[in-house]
């Protein structure tokens, strides 16, 4: 009998992106607010020792540009992002259906993609035994910068309704920009 291995899935909304007349929403660039906040999230990956093994990215600029900071706070740990066209704008199950195809050797995986999608596949994921602080913070506000830590024993493929642990729920902010 095959044994379950315990994965970690890391669901993070993009940082604060611009709004700039006349630039399609695929384009939209990080703001001064979002370059400086995004590399505290990789670094919080850093010393929590919640470095991935794998990312999956949206092709928009702003998630982009968030995986580069993220990344650049990883170091040599940092696994080559893959960018996923049907994560940007996705809904809960397009995400998910990405997700569960994920190869099995991958034990911890981050996502960076776009609200409302990432918010709400947290929600459909958290299970009975998720910290209810952290489900309480996710659901009222799920600001730029976000990042939902889940943990669940079994395969990708499985990964479904309620059946993931929130451990985590992280928005880290740099100091001069509130």
């Amino acid at each position: 009998m095959a044994s379950h291995q315990q994965n970690k899935l890391m669901l993070l909304r993009h940082a604060k992106a611009e709004f700039q007349q006349g630039v399609p929403d695929h384009e939209r660039s990080l703001s001064s607010r979002g370059h400086a906040d995004a590399p505290l999230i990789g670094r919080w990956m850093v010393e929590h020792d919640a470095v991935p093994d794998s990312i999956l990215v949206s092709t928009a600029l702003r998630t982009r540009q968030t995986c580069t900071w993220v990344c650049k706070e990883l170091g040599d740990k940092a696994p080559t992002p893959k960018l996923e066209d049907d994560l940007y704008a996705a809904h809960p199950t397009e995400m998910l259906a990405l997700i569960n195809h994920v190869p099995a050797t991958v034990t911890s995986l981050l996502v960076i993609a776009h609200n409302p999608g990432v918010q709400e596949l947290a929600m459909r994921l958290a299970s009975a035994r998720s910290s209810e602080r952290a489900v309480m913070d996710l659901a009222t506000d799920y600001p730029t910068a976000g990042l939902t830590v889940l943990t669940f024993d079994g395969e990708w493929a499985e990964l479904d309704h309620r059946n993931a642990e929130v451990t985590d729920f992280v928005v880290r902010r740099a100091p001069t920009l509130r």
